[in-house]
């Protein structure tokens, strides 16, 4: 497959935007969310998701604001399973409540990353780097 340079520069500036993400998190529970947003790479490649998040500035320059996306998770134009997936990492950053029971609308793909955040938000970056679970 044969990528067009639209492809290779959205997938660049998606990159940038995931890594000022990552780099942006103040705490344990913001790192974990934001590399499982990164990981799962559908829901960031929404703009009115990077809108909510400020990144759709200079990814360099603007202030991530998480606390933004919780309040319009249902006008993000998410699907069930993607807003299933934006609440239960929000709620790793302490942003919304939602029970665990959601992890059930989760895809085995999805439900894996939300296991490897889980085990990078309690510190353990050994199994959230590729052990599988």
């Amino acid at each position: 497959m044969t990528l067009t340079s639209a492809e290779t520069t959205d997938g660049a500036l998606l990159e940038r935007r995931g890594k000022r993400l990552i780099e942006s998190a103040t705490s344990a529970g913001e790192r974990a969310a934001a590399h499982a947003l990164v990981e799962e790479e559908t829901i960031l490649s929404h703009r009115s998701v990077l809108g909510a998040l400020g990144l759709l500035e200079t990814p360099s320059s603007s202030e991530v604001r998480w606390e933004g996306l919780m309040g319009r998770v249902y006008t993000l134009g998410l699907d069930n399973e993607q807003r299933a997936f934006l609440a239960l990492a929000l709620s790793m950053a302490g942003i919304g409540q939602i029970t665990l029971a959601a992890v059930t609308d989760l895809g085995e793909r999805r439900l894996a990353i939300i296991l490897r955040a889980v085990a990078r938000l309690t510190g353990n970056d050994t199994l959230a780097m590729g052990t599988r679970i």
